[in-house]
């Protein structure tokens, strides 16, 4: 009886404890049971967003030179895919395109969703649909191509097999490019079967990335790098990078660094290197093209003229450290000269006589001139900052006027010719531009915009761009005259024919190895820029050059060869009209 009695009470107290947890369910916890439910009804897809193709300029036609091509990926359910059916038809149909080694996936417990290939090709995908295995899915997406091969790939970068850009305007614009991915999430039987009616079907569609329009030429871009191939071929460089900008605007239409690779085959390339942009992420020290902002600055401050004279020795000891002239001649050293025949024959004396200037004091550097120089280097000129082109960027360095290191003089003087200081191509030619285009720093681009649906080109958002008038136009005038005058004895290649007006400065700078400056002179990189104009007219095109090669001695004078070169290229391809003919 007693045992009758305990089980009756047990199961009133199991029966009660039923009772009081349904209550729970259905009542309390309702809301989190009916979620629960859905989401095992649920299917949800995300709708996978199209990255933005990327446009050079063809004349006045944007014309498409990275595109997306449809591609697959292959899925399986390794719980219950036939592993030796699908390993077949991989083996057959996607060999090349494999991620995963199947037979460790499957040793594997519990997996129930594999990708085992990626960026399967249209044709490929349909033969793998076509072998009929049960529980394998076919996903579309994108894969990048670029007709182009290895043409741009400075400027365009690529996407890895995650799908992220990676430098160039492929990695600096990733989130433009990229979009945003949509959802599409239904209800489904008790068979996983999607139902089409319901209103809790949503479907949230993807953004699409936008299309980028760069001010890139592709037919100058092109031409460009043949140029740069053959220079490389016959000189001792193993690498050189060019490009070439309109000073009236900022855009940069030809930019490119050798040896280049395929962004298409991003993974074949021997240095990592090799896909850094040498003109923007590549501070440098660019030797005596610095001269030219010195110059600039002594003359904008009225501190010096170009017929300003000064004593011209073969050497100057500043700090303790004597710096030569590389140029030595009876009727240079020991000379009173002027200004315009020291940046006529690049004297490093000469340069820091400018300093001098700038400081008030002719015969020694002072707080003053560094306080002066400074200013135009960091502030007006930009050197240390970003220039704020759409492209991954170095901001490089420049020593403050007051910084406390031993020889700061020394550092200075040093600074005048472009040593002790380091800068990007793309600083040195914006600022350069802004010496022969009336005086006015502007912000350099590559991108002209977004291409819309109606074939339009529109400005992209949130990119200020900059325009400061930092020369006075007289200023800049004498520096064009001066540029000019450089190359009265040093013209090459018959570019000073009649109607043009060409001006530039070399550079040819020393090399720090193991942390000093290489005194053996093996080691050399040679730099060129200047200017193409009209006679009489303002600068149509800026174009900068560097030649350089581990344990290679490159000077300034071969870099101008390549620049000649160049600008014939340039004149005849942009078919720029001589002037005052």
């Amino acid at each position: 009886m007693n045992r009758i009695r305990a089980l009756k009470y047990i199961t009133l107290a199991a029966f009660a404890i039923i009772v009081v947890r349904l209550f729970f369910i259905q009542i309390i916890e309702h809301d989190k049971w009916l979620a629960k439910a859905d989401e095992q009804h649920t299917l949800l897809e995300t709708i996978t967003a199209e990255r933005g193709e990327i446009y050079m300029m063809d004349g006045e036609e944007p014309v498409a030179v990275v595109l997306n091509q449809a591609v697959y990926q292959v899925i399986i359910d390794p719980a219950v895919t036939p592993k030796d059916q699908i390993k077949d038809a991989l083996e057959k149909h996607a060999k090349e395109y494999l991620t995963a080694d199947l037979d460790e996936v499957y040793k594997t417990e519990g997996l129930r969703y594999y990708i085992v290939a990626k960026n399967v090709p249209y044709t490929n995908a349909q033969k793998i649909a076509e072998e009929g295995i049960d529980n394998v899915w076919l996903k579309e997406g994108n894969r990048r191509v670029y007709p182009e091969g290895e043409m741009g790939s400075t400027i365009l970068g690529f996407v890895n097999s995650d799908g992220l850009g990676q430098y160039g305007v492929e990695g600096s614009l990733n989130n433009i490019l990229t979009g945003k991915d949509g959802l599409l999430k239904s209800i489904s039987d008790v068979n996983n079967v999607a139902l089409s009616i319901g209103k809790d079907n949503i479907k949230i569609p993807a953004e699409d990335g936008k299309d980028i329009v760069l001010s890139i030429d592709r037919g100058l871009e092109r031409g460009v790098e043949e140029v740069l191939a053959g220079k490389i071929n016959s000189t001792a460089a193993t690498n050189a990078a060019a490009l070439v900008m309109n000073p009236k605007t900022g855009e940069v239409v030809a930019m490119t660094a050798l040896p280049g690779y395929n962004p298409g085959d991003y993974g074949n390339v021997k240095d990592a290197s090799t896909y850094i942009n040498q003109i923007t992420e590549v501070p440098y020290e660019p030797a005596s093209i610095f001269k030219n902002f010195v110059f600039s600055a002594a003359i904008n401050e009225g501190k010096m003229t170009a017929d300003t004279t000064y004593l011209n020795t073969p050497s100057i000891e500043i700090d303790g450290n004597t710096i030569w002239n590389a140029e030595q001649r009876a009727k240079l050293n020991n000379q009173t000269i002027t200004m315009r025949d020291a940046l006529y024959w690049s004297l490093n004396v000469g340069s820091i006589q400018a300093l001098k200037f700038l400081g008030d004091n002719p015969n020694e550097i002072t707080a003053a001139g560094r306080e002066r120089l400074y200013d135009y280097y960091y502030n007006k000129f930009r050197f240390g900052h970003a220039t704020g082109i759409e492209l991954i960027e170095q901001e490089g360095f420049i020593w403050e006027p007051h910084a406390e290191i031993y020889g700061l003089n020394a550092a200075y003087a040093n600074m005048t010719f472009g040593q002790n200081l380091s800068a990007t191509m793309i600083q040195t030619a914006t600022a350069f531009s802004s010496v022969v285009n009336g005086g006015v720093w502007r912000t350099p681009s590559v991108v002209k915009g977004t291409l819309e649906k109606d074939g339009s080109i529109k400005p992209l958002e949130n990119h200020e761009k900059t325009e400061d008038q930092i020369l006075t136009a007289e200023t800049s005038a004498t520096m064009r005259s001066l540029l000019v005058n450089n190359r009265s004895y040093k013209a090459r290649a018959g570019i000073d024919k009649a109607g043009y007006d060409v001006g530039g400065k070399s550079g040819t700078a020393q090399v720090i190895v193991d942390g000093a400056y290489d005194e053996s002179m093996s080691n050399l990189v040679g730099s060129y820029i200047g200017f193409v104009a009209p006679s009489g007219q303002m600068p149509e095109y800026v174009i900068m050059v560097k030649m350089w090669g581990e344990g290679k001695a490159l000077s300034g004078g071969e870099a101008q060869l390549l620049f000649d070169d160049l600008s014939n290229y340039v004149i005849n391809y942009l078919k720029i009209k001589p002037g005052g003919v």
